[in-house]
C-alpha cells in the first residue's frame, strides 16, 4: 500500500480515519467480514466504522483494525505504537523489550501536548488508555517482570497529568484512566506472585475508579479484586466484593459485565467448596453471554470479548477446585477456544486445571505431562503464579515412590528459582 497516496492522505488530514480502513482494506483484497472476523467484530460494524467519516470513533476497535491492516497509527490518529506488532507477532525478545523501553516516552509526547487549553481533553484521556489496551494486550506473550517497569512509568505519568487538571470533568475522565493502568499494575503483581503489590495497585484502582464516578468501572475493578482475593484463599472477603461490584451494576449492567462477573463469582463459591452456588452462578453467565450482542465492540474497561469458552473454562476450573471430574471432562471440548489461546499464561493455568481432574482420576502420567507443559511456560515468562500453582498441584500428590512420570517433573520443578 502507498500509504502517501492522495487519497491516504486526504482521508488522514480530515479526520476520516473509516476511510483510512476501507481504502487499505479494498487495496489488500480484505473483505468487510474477514476484518470483522480479525477484530472480533461483525460485517455490519466494520461497514459502520469505515462509515463514520469525521465522527468520534471507539479507539479499540480503530486500533484492532489498524493493527490487522498493518496501518501506521499516525493516519487513523493513534498514537505510534507500531513497534507493538514485532513483539505481539513474537519476534526477538530484543525488539520487545526495546518497544517496552520506549512506550511511555512515546505515549507521553502527544498526551504532554494535549495539555495545551485548546485542545479536546476527551483525546488526551483516550491516548492514555491506547497505551494501557496495547500493554495489556502484550501480557499474553510478555514476562511480567519486562512489562511491569513500563506499565509503572505510564501509570505515574497518568498520575502526574491527573494531577495538573483543572477541571473536574477532566480529572475525573483521567481518574478511569488511572484506575484501569492500576488495575493492570496489580495483575502483573499477581503474575509475579508479589501478593501485597498486587492488593495495594486493586486498592488503588478500585478508588480512582471511584474518583472517576464511573460505576461499570468501579463494578470492574472490585470485581477483579474478588478474583484476586478469592485466588489468594480468601473466600469470604472474595464473595463480599462481588456482592459490591453487583450492587454498582444494578440491573442495567451490559451483558458483558454480568457474565464475567458471573464467572468470578462462581470461581469464588468453588473456592468454598459450595457446588450449587458455583452452579447457579455459572448458569446465570450463561444466559448473559447469551444475551451478549456479537456486532457491539466489548465496553471499555474491557478489551477483550466474552465468549461462552470463557464460561466452559471457568466450568472446568470450578470442576476442578471442587474435585467434579465430570464438569471438567463436560466442559473440557467446549472451553477449546481457552486451551489453545495465544495468552499462554493464561492456557498454562487452565491446563494445571485439567492435570489437577486427570489426577483426582489416578491419570499421573496425563497428569503430571500437561503439568509440565504448563510449569515450562511457567519458567520461560517468570510467573510466580502458574509456578505456585503448579507446586501446589505436587503437593497434593503424596506418594512416597512416585513413578518416574512425578521425579521428572519434580527434577524440572526443583530447578526452576524465581
Amino acid at each position: 500500500m502507498n500509504w502517501s497516496s492522495q487519497a491516504i492522505r486526504d482521508a488522514a488530514r480530515q479526520g476520516d480515519y473509516g476511510r483510512v480502513v476501507s481504502l487499505v482494506r479494498r487495496d489488500a483484497g480484505v473483505s468487510q467480514s474477514q476484518l470483522g472476523d480479525a477484530c472480533g467484530i461483525s460485517q455490519s460494524a466494520v461497514s459502520r466504522l469505515e462509515g463514520r467519516g469525521t465522527a468520534s470513533y471507539d479507539m479499540a476497535i480503530l486500533a484492532r483494525a489498524a493493527t490487522h491492516l498493518h496501518i501506521p497509527p499516525r493516519l487513523v490518529g493513534l498514537a505510534d505504537h507500531t513497534a507493538a506488532h514485532g513483539a505481539e507477532n513474537g519476534q526477538h525478545d530484543v525488539h520487545r523489550r526495546n518497544f517496552l523501553a520506549g512506550t511511555a516516552a512515546a505515549i507521553a509526547t502527544p498526551t504532554l501536548a494535549a495539555r495545551h487549553p485548546k485542545s479536546a481533553d476527551p483525546g488526551q484521556a483516550a491516548t492514555l488508555r491506547v497505551a494501557t489496551t496495547a500493554f495489556r494486550r502484550l501480557d499474553g506473550t510478555t514476562p511480567s517482570r519486562q512489562l511491569s517497569e513500563p506499565v509503572l512509568a505510564h501509570l505515574r505519568l497518568i498520575q502526574t497529568v491527573t494531577g495538573d487538571a483543572e477541571a473536574p470533568e477532566q480529572r475525573a475522565r483521567l481518574a478511569a484512566a488511572g484506575s484501569e493502568a492500576a488495575s493492570l499494575a496489580g495483575w502483573l503483581a499477581w503474575d509475579m506472585n508479589d501478593i501485597g503489590s498486587a492488593r495495594t495497585w486493586y486498592g488503588a484502582a478500585i478508588k480512582a475508579a471511584r474518583t472517576s464516578g464511573d460505576r461499570l468501572l468501579t463494578a470492574y475493578q472490585l470485581g477483579s479484586l474478588a478474583g484476586f482475593e478469592t485466588d489468594a484463599g480468601n473466600t469470604a472477603q472474595g464473595l463480599a466484593l462481588v456482592r459490591k461490584a453487583h450492587r454498582q451494576l444494578g440491573d442495567a449492567g451490559p451483558a458483558i459485565a454480568t457474565a464475567w462477573l458471573g464467572t468470578i463469582e462462581a470461581l469464588a463459591h468453588a473456592a468454598a467448596g459450595d457446588r450449587p452456588a458455583a452452579e447457579a452462578a455459572l448458569d446465570q453467565a450463561t444466559r448473559s453471554a447469551d444475551a451478549l450482542q456479537e456486532e457491539q465492540p466489548p465496553p471499555w474497561p474491557w478489551v477483550f470479548t466474552f465468549t461462552h469458552a470463557k464460561v466452559a473454562a471457568t466450568r472446568l476450573t470450578c470442576g476442578a477446585r471442587l474435585g467434579l471430574v465430570p464438569w471438567v471432562t463436560a466442559s473440557q471440548d467446549a472451553a477449546a477456544a481457552a486451551l489453545m489461546s495465544s495468552h499462554e499464561k493464561q492456557r498454562a493455568l487452565l491446563m494445571l486445571d485439567l492435570a489437577t481432574a486427570q489426577l483426582a482420576t489416578g491419570r499421573l502420567d496425563g497428569a503430571f505431562a500437561l503439568a509440565g507443559r504448563a510449569l515450562e511456560t511457567g519458567a520461560r515468562y517468570r510467573s510466580g503464579r502458574i509456578i505456585e500453582r503448579a507446586r501446589g498441584l505436587r503437593r497434593s500428590y503424596t506418594s512416597t515412590t512416585p513413578p518416574r512420570a512425578v521425579r521428572e517433573f519434580d527434577d524440572r520443578l526443583h530447578g526452576i528459582y524465581l
